[in-house]
């Protein structure tokens, strides 16, 4: 029995020297990965340039405000430039005549610009052998207080309907 015994001993001595690795193998490992996240917090913390993580989060923080500010500011702008775009030249009319027998070509125009809420002029040149003539004409959401030709009402329609590319096409019949 005292073999038993000196058996069971040696048997118990062997698993806990078993166990003492084992549990030193593990301590290791686990010494080893608490060392790769210290040296890798150490570095978050401290940056490459010496900055540390709160300063860069609070530097980030301003120049997110500072933006959020400029773009407020550009929304502010292309508001007022798409109120300002209403009363620049958005629609043109063109109308090519001959209007006296003795010239060779439709030589002679009428002009309609007109802004949004179709204010603007219609701008008529009469060419002839002898002599040019120009006249403006303004208009007020498409009517003018002076007489208007028929090329000239032809062109402030020609204006308001937009379609410049088809205007050249039925010029060019």
């Amino acid at each position: 029995m005292n073999a038993l015994l000196n058996m069971d001993s040696l048997l118990l001595a062997g698993i806990a020297v078993l166990i003492s690795v084992l549990l030193l193998i593990f301590a290791i490992l686990i010494y080893v990965r608490q060392n790769r996240l210290l040296k890798r917090y150490r570095m978050l913390l401290s940056g490459e340039t010496g900055r540390d993580l709160e300063q860069l989060l609070l530097q980030q923080q301003e120049a997110i405000a500072r933006l959020e500010g400029e773009v407020a500011e550009l929304h502010h702008r292309v508001a007022e430039l798409a109120e300002q775009a209403k009363t620049h030249v958005q629609k043109v009319g063109i109308v090519r005549f001959n209007p006296f027998p003795d010239t060779g070509s439709d030589l002679s125009f009428a002009v309609a610009l007109l802004d949004a809420e179709d204010n603007g002029v219609v701008v008529t040149s009469l060419y002839g052998r002898s002599e040019s003539r120009t006249y403006a004409k303004p208009l007020t959401r498409g009517v003018s207080r002076y007489q208007l030709t028929d090329e000239e009402k032809e062109a402030i329609q020609r204006a308001r309907s937009g379609d410049l590319r088809r205007q050249e096409q039925v010029a060019a019949r």
